[in-house]
Protein backbone atom coordinates (compact mmCIF):
# COMPACT_ATOMS: atom_id res chain seq x y z
CA UNK A 1 0.00 0.00 0.00
CA UNK A 2 1.58 3.58 -0.84
CA UNK A 3 1.41 6.30 1.42
CA UNK A 4 0.01 9.62 0.94
CA UNK A 5 -1.62 7.83 -2.97
CA UNK A 6 -4.92 9.97 -3.60
CA UNK A 7 -7.71 7.75 -3.22
CA UNK A 8 -10.50 6.38 -5.84
CA UNK A 9 -13.68 5.13 -4.40
CA UNK A 10 -15.18 2.45 -6.90
CA UNK A 11 -18.78 2.23 -6.27
CA UNK A 12 -21.75 0.97 -8.07
CA UNK A 13 -24.87 -1.25 -7.60
CA UNK A 14 -24.52 -5.12 -6.78
CA UNK A 15 -23.18 -7.21 -9.35
CA UNK A 16 -22.14 -4.35 -12.27
CA UNK A 17 -18.31 -5.57 -12.36
CA UNK A 18 -16.52 -3.18 -9.82
CA UNK A 19 -14.16 -5.87 -8.23
CA UNK A 20 -13.42 -6.98 -12.13
CA UNK A 21 -12.47 -3.83 -12.98
CA UNK A 22 -10.53 -2.74 -10.21
CA UNK A 23 -8.82 -5.55 -10.72
CA UNK A 24 -8.29 -4.55 -14.27
CA UNK A 25 -7.26 -0.89 -13.86
CA UNK A 26 -4.89 -2.43 -11.23
CA UNK A 27 -3.39 -5.06 -12.86
CA UNK A 28 -4.20 -7.53 -10.10
CA UNK A 29 -6.00 -10.17 -8.95
CA UNK A 30 -6.31 -8.71 -5.53
CA UNK A 31 -10.66 -8.08 -5.47
CA UNK A 32 -12.54 -11.49 -5.56
CA UNK A 33 -14.67 -11.73 -8.28
CA UNK A 34 -17.56 -14.16 -8.86
CA UNK A 35 -20.84 -14.37 -10.38
CA UNK A 36 -23.10 -14.28 -7.86
CA UNK A 37 -23.95 -11.04 -6.68
CA UNK A 38 -22.96 -9.27 -3.17
CA UNK A 39 -19.27 -11.13 -2.87
CA UNK A 40 -17.44 -7.83 -2.15
CA UNK A 41 -18.40 -6.42 1.33
CA UNK A 42 -15.96 -4.68 2.76
CA UNK A 43 -13.47 -1.80 1.45
CA UNK A 44 -10.44 -3.28 -0.27
CA UNK A 45 -7.61 -0.76 -1.17
CA UNK A 46 -6.12 -1.59 -3.97
CA UNK A 47 -2.36 0.01 -5.33
CA UNK A 48 -2.34 1.45 -8.69
CA UNK A 49 -0.62 3.27 -11.22
CA UNK A 50 -0.91 4.89 -14.69
CA UNK A 51 1.67 7.50 -16.92
CA UNK A 52 3.42 7.80 -13.77
CA UNK A 53 0.85 8.55 -11.31
CA UNK A 54 0.09 6.67 -8.27
CA UNK A 55 -3.42 6.36 -6.61
CA UNK A 56 -4.97 3.69 -4.35
CA UNK A 57 -8.27 1.78 -6.09
CA UNK A 58 -10.73 1.88 -3.22
CA UNK A 59 -12.91 -1.80 -3.68
CA UNK A 60 -17.07 -1.50 -1.97
CA UNK A 61 -19.44 -3.94 -1.91
CA UNK A 62 -22.08 -3.34 -4.25
CA UNK A 63 -24.65 -0.90 -2.41
CA UNK A 64 -28.60 -0.89 -3.10
CA UNK A 65 -29.92 2.10 -0.85
CA UNK A 66 -33.42 0.56 -0.92
CA UNK A 67 -32.49 -2.46 0.99
CA UNK A 68 -32.64 -2.45 4.92
CA UNK A 69 -31.38 -6.17 5.81
CA UNK A 70 -28.68 -5.47 8.54
CA UNK A 71 -25.60 -6.40 6.76
CA UNK A 72 -26.90 -4.49 3.51
CA UNK A 73 -26.86 -1.44 5.58
CA UNK A 74 -23.31 -2.84 6.78
CA UNK A 75 -21.92 -2.77 3.20
CA UNK A 76 -23.57 0.98 2.73
CA UNK A 77 -21.82 2.58 5.61
CA UNK A 78 -18.54 0.97 4.00
CA UNK A 79 -19.21 2.72 0.82
CA UNK A 80 -19.75 5.91 2.56
CA UNK A 81 -16.66 5.91 4.27
CA UNK A 82 -14.99 4.96 1.17
CA UNK A 83 -16.15 8.28 -0.52
CA UNK A 84 -15.44 10.82 2.84
CA UNK A 85 -11.95 9.33 1.93
CA UNK A 86 -11.63 9.61 -1.68
CA UNK A 87 -10.29 12.20 -3.79
CA UNK A 88 -12.14 10.90 -7.01
CA UNK A 89 -15.34 8.63 -7.82
CA UNK A 90 -15.41 5.78 -10.06
CA UNK A 91 -19.27 5.03 -10.41
CA UNK A 92 -19.59 1.67 -11.95
CA UNK A 93 -22.91 0.89 -14.14
CA UNK A 94 -24.06 -2.19 -15.96
CA UNK A 95 -24.82 -0.77 -19.16
CA UNK A 96 -26.27 -4.37 -20.20
CA UNK A 97 -28.97 -3.49 -18.20
CA UNK A 98 -29.66 -0.32 -18.97
CA UNK A 99 -30.00 2.58 -16.40
CA UNK A 100 -32.00 1.01 -13.00
CA UNK A 101 -33.01 3.50 -10.27
CA UNK A 102 -30.23 2.10 -8.17
CA UNK A 103 -27.81 3.68 -10.23
CA UNK A 104 -30.09 6.88 -9.96
CA UNK A 105 -30.29 6.87 -6.58
CA UNK A 106 -25.80 6.61 -6.17
CA UNK A 107 -25.52 9.30 -9.20
CA UNK A 108 -28.22 11.63 -6.52
CA UNK A 109 -25.38 11.00 -3.80
CA UNK A 110 -22.66 11.77 -6.04
CA UNK A 111 -23.63 14.97 -7.09
CA UNK A 112 -24.49 16.16 -3.73
CA UNK A 113 -20.88 15.49 -3.02
CA UNK A 114 -17.63 17.97 -3.95
CA UNK A 115 -15.74 14.84 -4.92
CA UNK A 116 -15.59 14.52 -9.14
CA UNK A 117 -17.34 11.32 -10.36
CA UNK A 118 -16.92 9.51 -12.86
CA UNK A 119 -19.18 6.85 -15.07
CA UNK A 120 -17.64 3.45 -16.08
CA UNK A 121 -20.98 2.20 -18.28
CA UNK A 122 -19.03 -1.71 -17.79
CA UNK A 123 -19.88 -4.75 -20.19
CA UNK A 124 -19.58 -3.60 -22.52
CA UNK A 125 -18.14 -6.59 -24.39
CA UNK A 126 -18.22 -5.49 -28.33
CA UNK A 127 -17.13 -2.54 -29.91
CA UNK A 128 -20.26 -2.15 -31.62
CA UNK A 129 -22.15 -1.88 -28.13
CA UNK A 130 -20.37 1.34 -27.12
CA UNK A 131 -23.77 3.33 -27.72
CA UNK A 132 -25.28 1.65 -25.09
CA UNK A 133 -23.11 4.08 -22.75
CA UNK A 134 -25.00 6.95 -23.91
CA UNK A 135 -28.18 6.35 -21.82
CA UNK A 136 -26.20 7.25 -18.61
CA UNK A 137 -25.98 10.68 -19.41
CA UNK A 138 -29.24 10.87 -17.35
CA UNK A 139 -26.94 10.12 -14.15
CA UNK A 140 -25.75 14.37 -14.39
CA UNK A 141 -22.18 13.11 -13.56
CA UNK A 142 -20.78 14.09 -17.33
CA UNK A 143 -20.19 11.83 -20.20
CA UNK A 144 -20.07 8.15 -19.23
CA UNK A 145 -16.77 6.03 -20.08
CA UNK A 146 -18.20 2.68 -22.18
CA UNK A 147 -15.74 0.15 -21.03
CA UNK A 148 -15.34 -3.85 -20.50
CA UNK A 149 -13.69 -4.95 -17.51
CA UNK A 150 -13.51 -8.78 -19.24
CA UNK A 151 -11.72 -7.71 -22.26
CA UNK A 152 -10.04 -4.66 -21.09
CA UNK A 153 -11.56 -2.42 -23.95
CA UNK A 154 -11.91 1.21 -22.75
CA UNK A 155 -9.84 0.90 -19.62
CA UNK A 156 -6.79 2.93 -21.38
CA UNK A 157 -9.39 6.01 -21.45
CA UNK A 158 -10.67 5.40 -18.44
CA UNK A 159 -7.78 5.46 -16.50
CA UNK A 160 -6.47 8.93 -18.58
CA UNK A 161 -9.73 10.32 -16.86
CA UNK A 162 -9.44 8.92 -13.09
CA UNK A 163 -5.47 10.07 -13.35
CA UNK A 164 -6.47 13.81 -14.58
CA UNK A 165 -9.21 13.54 -11.68
CA UNK A 166 -6.67 12.95 -8.77
CA UNK A 167 -2.89 13.94 -10.81
CA UNK A 168 -3.35 17.44 -8.39
CA UNK A 169 -3.30 15.99 -5.32
CA UNK A 170 -0.68 13.48 -5.57
CA UNK A 171 1.43 13.69 -3.47
CA UNK A 172 5.75 12.25 -3.52
CA UNK A 173 5.50 8.81 -2.02
CA UNK A 174 7.11 7.79 1.69
CA UNK A 175 8.87 4.91 1.77
CA UNK A 176 7.15 1.89 3.59
CA UNK A 177 10.33 -0.40 4.57
CA UNK A 178 10.01 -0.03 8.32
CA UNK A 179 6.21 -0.70 8.07
CA UNK A 180 5.48 -3.86 10.44
CA UNK A 181 3.08 -6.34 8.96
CA UNK A 182 0.26 -8.27 11.13
CA UNK A 183 -1.79 -10.52 9.49
CA UNK A 184 -5.07 -11.60 11.75
CA UNK A 185 -5.82 -14.92 10.89
CA UNK A 186 -8.02 -18.07 12.75
CA UNK A 187 -10.81 -20.19 12.14
CA UNK A 188 -14.05 -18.61 11.08
CA UNK A 189 -16.94 -16.33 13.49
CA UNK A 190 -13.83 -16.55 15.97
CA UNK A 191 -13.96 -12.63 16.26
CA UNK A 192 -10.84 -11.40 13.75
CA UNK A 193 -12.91 -8.11 12.34
CA UNK A 194 -14.30 -6.90 15.81
CA UNK A 195 -10.74 -7.59 17.14
CA UNK A 196 -9.60 -5.50 14.10
CA UNK A 197 -12.24 -3.04 14.02
CA UNK A 198 -10.98 -2.96 18.25
CA UNK A 199 -7.58 -1.66 17.16
CA UNK A 200 -8.68 0.95 14.79
CA UNK A 201 -10.92 2.22 17.30
CA UNK A 202 -13.80 2.67 14.11
CA UNK A 203 -16.02 0.10 12.20
CA UNK A 204 -13.12 -0.58 9.42
CA UNK A 205 -14.52 -3.99 8.78
CA UNK A 206 -18.12 -5.57 8.76
CA UNK A 207 -18.86 -7.60 11.29
CA UNK A 208 -22.00 -10.30 11.08
CA UNK A 209 -23.35 -13.18 13.23
CA UNK A 210 -23.00 -14.78 10.25
CA UNK A 211 -19.38 -17.00 9.75
CA UNK A 212 -17.66 -16.20 6.67
CA UNK A 213 -18.66 -12.44 6.25
CA UNK A 214 -15.18 -11.61 5.38
CA UNK A 215 -14.02 -12.51 1.99
CA UNK A 216 -11.00 -10.33 1.24
CA UNK A 217 -8.00 -9.73 3.23
CA UNK A 218 -8.18 -5.95 4.13
CA UNK A 219 -5.27 -3.88 4.65
CA UNK A 220 -5.15 -1.39 6.87
CA UNK A 221 -2.29 1.19 8.35
CA UNK A 222 -2.49 2.39 11.80
CA UNK A 223 0.91 3.38 13.88
CA UNK A 224 1.85 2.06 17.33
CA UNK A 225 4.33 4.25 19.25
CA UNK A 226 5.33 6.18 16.01
CA UNK A 227 5.69 3.24 14.44
CA UNK A 228 3.91 2.53 11.28
CA UNK A 229 2.16 -1.10 11.03
CA UNK A 230 -0.02 -2.07 8.28
CA UNK A 231 -3.34 -4.20 9.62
CA UNK A 232 -4.28 -7.30 7.59
CA UNK A 233 -7.88 -8.58 8.47
CA UNK A 234 -8.54 -11.97 6.57
CA UNK A 235 -11.30 -14.55 5.63
CA UNK A 236 -11.64 -17.52 8.38
CA UNK A 237 -9.31 -20.25 7.26
CA UNK A 238 -10.89 -23.62 6.36
CA UNK A 239 -10.03 -27.02 5.16
CA UNK A 240 -9.64 -27.04 1.53
CA UNK A 241 -11.59 -29.76 0.99
CA UNK A 242 -14.49 -27.80 2.50
CA UNK A 243 -14.40 -24.69 0.41
CA UNK A 244 -13.51 -26.29 -2.98
CA UNK A 245 -15.35 -24.17 -5.61
CA UNK A 246 -16.67 -22.29 -4.12
CA UNK A 247 -16.29 -18.32 -3.76
CA UNK A 248 -14.73 -18.76 -0.43
CA UNK A 249 -11.85 -20.98 -1.97
CA UNK A 250 -10.48 -17.63 -3.29
CA UNK A 251 -10.89 -15.70 -0.07
CA UNK A 252 -9.33 -18.59 1.53
CA UNK A 253 -6.11 -18.34 -0.85
CA UNK A 254 -6.12 -14.54 -0.02
CA UNK A 255 -6.01 -15.32 3.53
CA UNK A 256 -2.82 -17.83 3.11
CA UNK A 257 -1.10 -15.09 1.06
CA UNK A 258 -1.48 -12.01 4.11
CA UNK A 259 0.61 -14.47 6.37
CA UNK A 260 3.23 -14.85 3.23
CA UNK A 261 3.42 -11.44 2.99
CA UNK A 262 3.60 -10.60 6.66
CA UNK A 263 5.84 -10.49 9.44
CA UNK A 264 3.58 -11.34 12.45
CA UNK A 265 0.13 -13.15 12.72
CA UNK A 266 -1.82 -13.14 15.09
CA UNK A 267 -3.53 -16.58 15.09
CA UNK A 268 -7.32 -15.55 17.08
CA UNK A 269 -8.78 -18.43 18.82
CA UNK A 270 -12.50 -18.90 20.66
CA UNK A 271 -12.00 -18.84 24.29
CA UNK A 272 -14.87 -20.89 24.36
CA UNK A 273 -13.27 -23.40 22.56
CA UNK A 274 -9.46 -23.38 23.67
CA UNK A 275 -6.78 -23.53 21.29
CA UNK A 276 -8.86 -26.64 19.08
CA UNK A 277 -6.27 -29.31 16.29
CA UNK A 278 -7.73 -26.05 13.44
CA UNK A 279 -5.83 -23.49 15.33
CA UNK A 280 -2.78 -25.23 15.55
CA UNK A 281 -2.83 -26.20 12.02
CA UNK A 282 -3.16 -23.00 11.25
CA UNK A 283 -0.42 -21.44 13.84
CA UNK A 284 1.54 -24.64 11.71
CA UNK A 285 0.70 -22.96 8.31
CA UNK A 286 1.41 -19.34 9.27
CA UNK A 287 5.12 -20.76 10.69
CA UNK A 288 5.78 -22.74 7.38
CA UNK A 289 5.20 -19.06 5.67
CA UNK A 290 8.22 -17.73 7.96
CA UNK A 291 5.59 -15.63 9.65
CA UNK A 292 6.02 -14.94 13.26
CA UNK A 293 3.25 -15.73 15.69
CA UNK A 294 1.05 -14.82 18.50
CA UNK A 295 -2.07 -16.93 19.86
CA UNK A 296 -4.92 -14.71 20.98
CA UNK A 297 -7.49 -16.32 23.26
CA UNK A 298 -10.47 -13.92 21.87
CA UNK A 299 -13.43 -13.37 23.69
CA UNK A 300 -12.53 -13.51 27.32
CA UNK A 301 -15.05 -11.87 28.44
CA UNK A 302 -17.90 -14.30 27.47
CA UNK A 303 -15.25 -17.59 28.94
CA UNK A 304 -12.67 -18.08 30.78
CA UNK A 305 -11.02 -21.43 29.96
CA UNK A 306 -8.36 -22.77 31.62
CA UNK A 307 -5.52 -20.74 30.51
CA UNK A 308 -2.58 -23.06 31.78
CA UNK A 309 -3.75 -25.86 29.88
CA UNK A 310 -4.01 -23.58 26.76
CA UNK A 311 -0.18 -22.47 27.28
CA UNK A 312 0.42 -26.27 27.61
CA UNK A 313 -1.13 -27.51 24.90
CA UNK A 314 1.11 -24.70 22.14
CA UNK A 315 4.10 -25.55 24.22
CA UNK A 316 3.45 -28.75 22.99
CA UNK A 317 2.06 -28.94 19.57
CA UNK A 318 4.11 -26.49 18.26
CA UNK A 319 7.62 -26.01 17.95
CA UNK A 320 7.73 -21.98 17.69
CA UNK A 321 6.45 -22.16 21.04
CA UNK A 322 4.60 -18.67 20.84
CA UNK A 323 2.96 -16.62 23.72
CA UNK A 324 -1.08 -17.20 24.72
CA UNK A 325 -2.24 -14.04 25.28
CA UNK A 326 -5.92 -13.53 26.31
CA UNK A 327 -8.26 -10.58 24.30
CA UNK A 328 -11.22 -9.42 24.62
CA UNK A 329 -12.50 -7.02 21.52
CA UNK A 330 -15.84 -6.20 23.37
CA UNK A 331 -14.56 -4.93 26.49
CA UNK A 332 -10.94 -3.81 24.77
CA UNK A 333 -8.95 -6.68 27.17
CA UNK A 334 -5.50 -6.85 25.82
CA UNK A 335 -6.42 -4.62 22.38
CA UNK A 336 -3.25 -2.39 23.23
CA UNK A 337 -0.81 -4.74 24.38
CA UNK A 338 -1.29 -6.89 21.26
CA UNK A 339 -0.29 -4.76 19.00
CA UNK A 340 3.05 -3.46 21.21
CA UNK A 341 3.87 -7.23 21.73
CA UNK A 342 3.30 -7.67 17.48
CA UNK A 343 5.65 -5.12 17.06
CA UNK A 344 8.21 -6.52 19.36
CA UNK A 345 7.95 -9.82 18.12
CA UNK A 346 8.33 -8.86 14.66
CA UNK A 347 11.50 -6.80 15.58
CA UNK A 348 13.05 -9.71 17.77
CA UNK A 349 12.28 -11.92 14.11
CA UNK A 350 15.00 -9.30 12.72
CA UNK A 351 17.82 -9.89 15.58
CA UNK A 352 21.10 -10.17 14.45
CA UNK A 353 23.24 -12.08 17.12
CA UNK A 354 26.91 -11.35 16.80
CA UNK A 355 29.05 -14.37 15.90
CA UNK A 356 31.28 -14.20 19.56
CA UNK A 357 27.82 -14.03 21.53
CA UNK A 358 26.83 -17.19 19.27
CA UNK A 359 30.26 -19.28 19.95
CA UNK A 360 29.76 -18.80 23.93
CA UNK A 361 25.95 -19.58 23.75
CA UNK A 362 26.98 -22.85 21.53
CA UNK A 363 29.89 -23.42 23.99
CA UNK A 364 27.32 -23.42 26.94
CA UNK A 365 24.69 -25.88 25.07
CA UNK A 366 27.32 -28.51 25.05
CA UNK A 367 28.47 -28.33 28.26
CA UNK A 368 24.87 -28.06 29.65
CA UNK A 369 24.12 -31.70 27.69
CA UNK A 370 26.87 -33.45 25.76
CA UNK A 371 25.13 -34.97 22.29
CA UNK A 372 24.48 -38.49 22.32
CA UNK A 373 26.78 -40.82 20.65
CA UNK A 374 25.57 -42.71 17.52
CA UNK A 375 27.48 -45.46 16.24
CA UNK A 376 30.62 -44.91 18.31
CA UNK A 377 31.16 -41.29 17.31
CA UNK A 378 29.44 -38.07 19.30
CA UNK A 379 28.65 -34.75 17.32
CA UNK A 380 31.06 -32.00 17.68
CA UNK A 381 29.55 -28.30 17.51
CA UNK A 382 32.98 -26.04 16.16
CA UNK A 383 31.37 -22.98 15.50
CA UNK A 384 28.18 -20.99 14.64
CA UNK A 385 27.22 -17.55 12.65
CA UNK A 386 23.75 -16.23 11.62
CA UNK A 387 23.43 -15.79 7.97
CA UNK A 388 20.43 -14.13 7.38
CA UNK A 389 17.22 -12.13 9.47
CA UNK A 390 13.97 -11.87 9.15
CA UNK A 391 13.36 -14.52 10.10
CA UNK A 392 16.79 -15.57 11.92
CA UNK A 393 18.21 -18.45 10.09
CA UNK A 394 22.02 -19.80 11.74
CA UNK A 395 24.26 -22.13 10.38
CA UNK A 396 26.21 -24.41 12.82
CA UNK A 397 29.55 -26.37 11.27
CA UNK A 398 29.74 -29.62 12.70
CA UNK A 399 32.50 -33.08 12.54
CA UNK A 400 29.52 -34.86 10.85
CA UNK A 401 26.18 -34.09 10.55
CA UNK A 402 24.39 -37.63 9.77
CA UNK A 403 25.84 -37.46 13.73
CA UNK A 404 22.45 -35.46 14.51
CA UNK A 405 19.57 -36.95 16.39
CA UNK A 406 16.19 -34.96 16.23
CA UNK A 407 15.84 -34.55 19.90
CA UNK A 408 19.45 -33.04 20.37
CA UNK A 409 18.24 -30.24 17.64
CA UNK A 410 15.24 -29.58 18.76
CA UNK A 411 17.25 -29.48 22.26
CA UNK A 412 19.73 -26.47 20.67
CA UNK A 413 16.56 -24.81 18.95
CA UNK A 414 14.58 -24.65 22.36
CA UNK A 415 17.28 -23.29 23.85
CA UNK A 416 18.02 -20.34 21.13
CA UNK A 417 14.81 -19.27 21.70
CA UNK A 418 15.13 -19.17 25.22
CA UNK A 419 18.60 -17.32 25.17
CA UNK A 420 17.98 -14.78 22.63
CA UNK A 421 14.15 -14.59 23.73
CA UNK A 422 12.64 -15.82 19.92
CA UNK A 423 9.58 -17.93 21.29
CA UNK A 424 6.86 -17.49 18.53
CA UNK A 425 9.79 -16.66 15.96
CA UNK A 426 10.53 -19.34 13.27
CA UNK A 427 13.96 -20.15 13.14
CA UNK A 428 15.90 -22.40 10.81
CA UNK A 429 19.33 -23.96 12.09
CA UNK A 430 21.51 -25.13 9.32
CA UNK A 431 23.74 -28.68 10.21
CA UNK A 432 27.03 -27.74 7.82
CA UNK A 433 29.90 -30.52 7.81
CA UNK A 434 32.97 -28.81 8.54
CA UNK A 435 35.07 -28.21 5.11
CA UNK A 436 38.16 -30.59 5.85
CA UNK A 437 41.38 -28.87 4.94
CA UNK A 438 43.76 -30.94 2.29
CA UNK A 439 47.34 -30.48 4.19
CA UNK A 440 49.90 -29.82 0.92
CA UNK A 441 51.85 -32.87 -0.95
CA UNK A 442 55.03 -33.60 0.55
CA UNK A 443 58.23 -35.53 0.33
CA UNK A 444 57.91 -38.61 -2.80
CA UNK A 445 54.11 -37.19 -3.39
CA UNK A 446 55.24 -33.88 -3.47
CA UNK A 447 57.13 -34.99 -6.54
CA UNK A 448 54.85 -37.32 -7.89
CA UNK A 449 52.47 -34.36 -8.12
CA UNK A 450 54.50 -32.14 -10.01
CA UNK A 451 55.64 -34.72 -12.83
CA UNK A 452 51.83 -35.31 -12.99
CA UNK A 453 50.44 -34.09 -16.90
Amino acid sequence: MRRNAPKVAVIGYPNVGKSSLVNRLSDTREAVTDAQPGVTRDRKEIPAEWNGVSFTLVDTGGVDLSDSEALARQVQDQARFALEDATAVLLVVDATAGLRPGDADLAKLLRASSVPAIVAANKLDRGEDAPLAAEFHGLGLGEPMPVSAAHGIGTGDLLDKVVEAVRASATPEEPDDDAVSVAVIGRPNVGKSSLVNAFLGQERVIVDERAGTTRDSIDTRIEVDGRPLVLVDTAGLRRVSKVAGTVDYYAQLRSERAAERSDVALVVCDAQDGVTSEDLRIADLAMHNGCATIVVLNKWDVTATELEDAKARVATKLRLRPRVITASALSGRNVTRLMVEAVSLADRSRVRVATADLNRFVAEVQAQRSPPAVRGKRLRIYYAAQVESGPPRFRLHVNDRRLIVRDYGFFVENRLRERYHLEGVPLVIDFVDRERRSRPPSGRRAEQAQTSP
